[in-house]
């Protein structure tokens, strides 16, 4: 991103307080937007447009009446000759020294920073983000795509000389060199569409594998935009390929692939636990990076900052409208001050704007479509018979949000063994629980089968005990902005335990390349 300030750096905990000049610019770039959208998309395979027979709309979910572009539906033969053309470019791709493939990146990431606001605007109508979290999200996935050039560079491109035995008559010679799989395929969800199909794709072509790609289809333009920046960065053909589609056929597809070498995938645990238990069947195990959400908990004791307590959590738990596997759901609050945070809460929450995200004064947008909205009412209906609710609890459907699928930002409490409180629901539903220690707060937080983001808000020697004990890949502690939301690369790396994850290693860390390669012991005798 161009500085629009000499001493502004926009990330996830900046975001909140930016230049008024970011806010100008993204009107600005809204304004050229809005004309374009509408059009038709092609996929995009082996360096060429690829249109099918049938497709379908992309409605804002701000506005049903807006259609934002027209896409192809996919099926098994495009996603085999996107593999195809994947594999094909695999050759060559895995040859070119890796200098080579980071200099190629290094331009992809500096193109989506350049076209930062153009694509941040129409996120912004595509999802439903609010202004600042589409920015963020964009050029975090230039910064994602940066780091892990750096990574590769760091690493000398994952090759290193080892001794050479100690023979008599012979020279030995050993290395070590991790090398790429091949096909990688990319499956990114509606609610990060850019970063969490731009880095991982950042990091399998860093490695040397090829790419092939789908967005969850509400999110298909912010895909294409996406595709558009990697292609204009003179990547050979087929090296990235970008599919469209329903899930059940065009994602189906492509992880039933047998050319499919590894996958990284962003979603249900469902859906990506089926895909982690069918790569390590078949001839041989294959790789699978899947995160698969959270139940994240925050930890308020006796002695916490309320103030900092209260805006991190709401946040958190209505950022992107609770449509973040890292979204605050579950408040665990010793008792001693748990009435005093209920009720801070709840003004909180109550004051939060809802309506369209791309205007300025609103800071919550609609969620992402009506099984989101339905989903959220019947968690409301369920939390009204099981427990209570403090806050919220219906649907905005009149006057400028009658066309839109927005819902009232929601607080209230549930009995800790019912599924209100046990399951994610992907909605802006927040629930509190008293507790007597820190101990039963940490104990209640780790029931979840997920493990994900935590957050904690206490005293300094009550810190350690709480990083010990949870169990979560992602922490944070007394931190205003954002209780358990808020990771950036370089920063926090990002990523989860148990339920929430496959690897134990984390986006925009130092351990994540090589979870897109494989070993290979060289010994040459002269």
């Amino acid at each position: 991103m161009s500085d629009p300030a000499p001493s502004f750096r926009l990330t996830y905990s900046t975001m909140f307080d930016p230049p008024a000049v970011m806010h100008e610019r993204f009107e600005a770039a809204l304004a050229r937007v809005r004309p374009s959208l509408g059009r038709e998309h092609p996929m995009f395979v082996d360096g060429k447009p690829r249109t099918t027979p049938s497709g379908f709309e992309v409605r804002s979910p701000i506005d049903t009446d807006l259609v934002i572009g027209r896409f192809q539906s996919g099926s098994a033969a495009d996603v085999d000759a996107a593999v195809s053309a994947a594999r094909h470019a695999g050759r060559s791709w895995s040859r070119t020294p890796w200098a080579e493939r980071v200099a190629l990146l290094r331009r992809a990431a500096a193109l989506i920073e350049e076209r930062v606001y153009e694509i941040s605007a129409a996120m912004a109508i595509e999802i439903g983000k609010n202004r600042m979290e589409s920015l963020g999200e964009v050029q975090e996935t230039a910064e994602l795509v940066s780091w892990y050039c750096d990574r590769m560079e760091a690493a000398d491109g994952f090759r290193r000389e080892l001794p050479n035995d100690p023979l008599t008559g012979f020279v030995s010679r050993n290395r070590t060199q991790l090398r790429p799989h091949g096909v990688w395929a990319v499956i990114a969800p509606f609610n990060f569409p850019f970063a969490l199909a731009g880095g991982p794709i950042g990091a399998a072509l860093a490695t040397g594998n090829t790419v092939v790609f789908k967005v969850a289809s509400d999110t298909s333009l912010s895909g294409w935009l996406l595709l558009e920046a990697f292609r204009d960065a003179g990547l050979p053909d087929g090296v990235i390929n970008f599919v469209t589609g329903p899930g059940a056929a065009v994602g189906e597809a492509l992880v039933a692939h047998p050319d499919v070498a590894g996958a990284t995938f962003t979603g249900s645990y469902e859906v990506g636990i089926g895909i982690l238990r069918r790569f390590a069947q078949g001839r041989w195990p294959r790789p699978c990076i899947a995160e698969m959400g959270g139940k994240n908990a925050t930890i308020v004791t006796r002695h916490a900052d309320l103030d900092r307590a209260v805006t991190g959590i709401w946040r958190s738990a209505f950022g992107l409208q609770g449509q973040k596997c890292s979204a605050c759901s579950r408040v665990l609050v010793e008792r001693p001050v748990a009435q005093a945070l209920r009720e801070r809460l709840v003004a909180a929450t109550t004051a939060i704007a809802v309506g369209d995200p791309t205007e300025r004064r609103n800071w919550m947008g609609p969620v992402i479509n009506r099984g989101a909205r339905d989903r959220y009412l019947r968690c409301v209906e369920r939390l009204r018979r099981v427990g209570r609710v403090d806050a919220g609890g219906r649907a905005l459907d009149e006057g400028a949000l009658a066309r839109g699928w927005f819902v009232a930002p929601t607080v209230g409490s549930a009995p800790r063994d019912d599924a209100l409180w046990r399951d994610e629901h992907f909605v802006p539903l927040l629930l509190l629980s008293e507790v007597d220690s820190l101990d039963e707060a940490i104990d209640e937080a780790n029931r979840s089968d997920y493990g994900l983001t935590a957050g904690f808000y206490g005293a300094r020697e009550e810190i350690d005990i709480f990083l010990d004990r949870i169990e979560a890949g992602v922490t944070y502690v007394n931190r205003p902005q954002g209780a358990t939301t808020g990771a950036w690369p370089g920063y926090q790396p990002f990523g989860g335990w148990k339920a929430s994850g496959t690897t134990g290693k984390a986006i925009g860390s130092f351990w994540y390349l090589p979870l897109y390669l494989r070993e290979q012991s060289q010994t040459i005798v002269d």
